[in-house]
């Protein structure tokens, strides 16, 4: 069992307070998930040569600034890194696969979360109001947000097997369910060239969808597609540089609600986490229907 939540604020007035809108949400979910939390938030783009890099060092005691002097000496080209926790995002414009081989390299015990220019995730062990406070989420600015509870039945309580999870670019998902098939889907990336850094079913699916829309669908055929591959009981929450979309298994199984106002589209597990919200009495409140594609646009 785990809680999903997502917010994506329509009013331009209200993105400064996305965090304290959605802190409540991702807090109301803890009995769902009380092993570890997560959050992919979709704020300012940085210019169009850069690239975000989120990272996780399991060391509370990472000397970071260390990490910047090693990158400017060994690649010839400063970057910009700002710290939460133990966490942090490195700017550049150096090229992802650059990046990626550098760090593995060099840095090995770090985890790196995602790449995009406008999503940063910050996920980690612990109760989501302590993963919470932990990196300030109550002060996060952004148009758009998804985030997860996680209470594990299939793998390991580790920082790296918590959601969301991320492929590619400006891309995450979040799951509450369980795949059947995740050995199959994995077998079958694989021979693609993919490769997997956890056993988590979850990002099986990720990295199905996002290959899909790699391969040239567009985000509504790529789910089309994963109901013909992904076996199991599922509600997917996915984040785009754009979008928000949510899917449920064709039997609905697993519990979901959306809250659509004039100001905000709120989705989450249970309507507790969507009580707070401003105004929500004068919100259409929906169950989504099974088999069905919900997609918003920024």
């Amino acid at each position: 069992m785990c809680g999903i939540v997502g917010l994506l604020v329509k009013n331009q007035k209200m993105r400064a307070d996305i965090g304290k809108l959605m802190l409540p949400m991702l807090i109301g979910m803890t009995e769902r998930g009380p092993d570890s939390a997560g959050l992919a938030i979709f704020g300012a783009p940085v210019s169009n040569a850069d690239r975000k890099f989120s990272l996780y060092a399991a060391d509370e005691d990472f000397n970071w600034q260390k990490l910047g002097h090693d990158f400017t000496n060994h690649l010839g080209t400063p970057a910009r890194i700002e710290q939460k926790a133990n966490h942090a995002v490195l700017t550049t414009h150096l090229e992802p696969s650059t990046v990626r081989v550098w760090l593995k390299e060099h840095y090995p015990s770090l985890h790196l979360l995602s790449v995009g220019q406008l999503m940063d995730i910050y996920k980690d062990t612990g109760t989501p109001a302590e993963v919470a406070e932990r990196y300030s989420f109550q002060n996060l600015q952004g148009s758009h947000l998804v985030g997860h509870t996680r209470m594990a039945t299939e793998s390991a309580v580790t920082p790296a097997h918590a959601h969301p999870f991320t492929a590619g670019e400006d891309w995450c998902l979040v799951h509450n369910g369980s795949l059947s098939n995740p050995n199959s889907i994995r077998r079958m990336l694989q021979h693609q060239g993919i490769s997997f850094e956890t056993d988590n079913d979850t990002e099986a699916a990720c990295r199905f969808l996002e290959w899909r829309m790699r391969e040239g669908d567009d985000l509504r055929t790529a789910l089309n597609k994963g109901f013909d591959e992904l076996d199991g009981f599922f509600t997917l929450l996915m984040g785009t540089k754009d979008q928000l979309a949510l899917v449920r298994d064709p039997f609905a199984c697993k519990p979901a609600i959306v809250a659509e106002h004039d100001d905000y589209v709120a989705i989450a597990s249970e309507y507790r986490s969507l009580a707070h919200l401003p105004d929500v009495k004068n919100a259409n409140l929906y169950e989504p229907m099974p088999e069905e594609l919900y997609i918003w646009k920024v």
